[in-house]
């Protein structure tokens, strides 16, 4: 018995089929089956009861699989407290992004860990979380990067960065001169928002919620689908909005939007990682991460 045969055995757990577990796993259907088959040589015992439909636990596989699933935790956490010592790594990532994390929050990250790791390389694709989990459902990505969480039986989401939106007003509006201003001064003025359902927009709407505003009453005078969009109508004086610093560096840098507190609220939010829960992250994308994790706020 060992590590790779347990973690052959959960995944066909996972899966429901030997087919689907070899293509998660990269292998061929006939050497995931040799796999589990030695395996049930080792302990003397059928751990999947076959037919022609599908295959089940056994009592014998129900008492193995979460012996198997501590031994993959295990793997994982091994590989998390190893990744800072591991500087020689080669690897291509291949990873998924929602707009604000790719576009805005990544571009600055990946040159450093570029000169940390120059054997890693990354090959970045910027999709919504929907196409995302479809990509690393067909094993065409190893991990992706969301700014929602979100719940799938079949994958692992796990903070991975903290981000919170701020309000951005014109250079030359007359909060501009403002450090901070309330929740009420800032409502008095229209906004120009992401469309219905973006990250950004259920962020906002939420942490307005909690605070028991009526939605109805915010002056939504323009629904945009892009982050670059939003900016350029604010830019051009049609109102204010909620976005992420990391998004307007640039423009603030020019004196053409300006970021200014709301006090007594906080429009905090997490960036998830999602991956496939029976695949085992390889130890370059771990330490992809863990660098995220550090970095992403100095």
């Amino acid at each position: 018995m060992n590590f790779h045969q347990l973690h052959i055995f959960y995944t066909v757990s996972e899966k429901g089929s030997f087919s689907a577990a070899a293509q998660a796993l990269h292998m061929t259907q006939p050497a995931v089956t040799m796999q589990v088959q030695a395996l049930e040589d080792y302990f003397g015992t059928k751990l999947f009861n076959r037919s022609t439909k599908k295959i089940v636990l056994s009592d014998a596989g129900r008492t193995l699989l979460p012996f198997a699933l501590r031994s993959i935790e295990l793997m994982r956490e091994t590989d998390q407290g190893m990744a800072a010592y591991t500087h020689m790594l080669e690897g291509r990532l291949l990873l998924g992004s929602s707009l604000t994390i790719g576009e805005y929050v990544l571009p600055r990250l990946l040159a450093p860990f570029g000169k940390a790791y120059p054997n890693i390389s990354v090959m970045l694709k910027i999709m919504n979380t929907t196409q995302i989990m479809e990509e690393i459902n067909k094993h065409q990505l190893t991990f992706g990067l969301i700014e929602a969480e979100v719940t799938h039986p079949d994958m692992v989401i796990e903070p991975v960065m903290e981000d919170e939106l701020k309000l951005i007003v014109p250079g030359d509006h007359e909060l501009a001169d403002r450090d901070e201003v309330s929740l009420e001064e800032a409502l008095r003025f229209p906004f120009v928002l992401r469309e219905q359902g973006s990250g950004t927009r259920r962020v906002m709407e939420e942490q307005l919620l909690a605070k028991g505003m009526d939605l109805g009453e915010l002056q939504v005078v323009m629904e945009l689908g892009s982050t670059g969009a939003v900016k350029s109508a604010v830019e051009a004086g049609l109102g204010l909005t909620m976005l992420s610093p990391s998004t307007v560096r640039h423009e603030v840098a020019l004196g053409l939007l300006k970021i200014v507190n709301v006090s007594g609220v906080s429009f905090k939010r997490q960036f998830y990682a999602i991956h496939d829960k029976s695949t085992l992250l390889p130890i370059h994308a771990v330490t992809f991460l863990n660098f995220l994790r550090k970095h992403a706020e100095d």
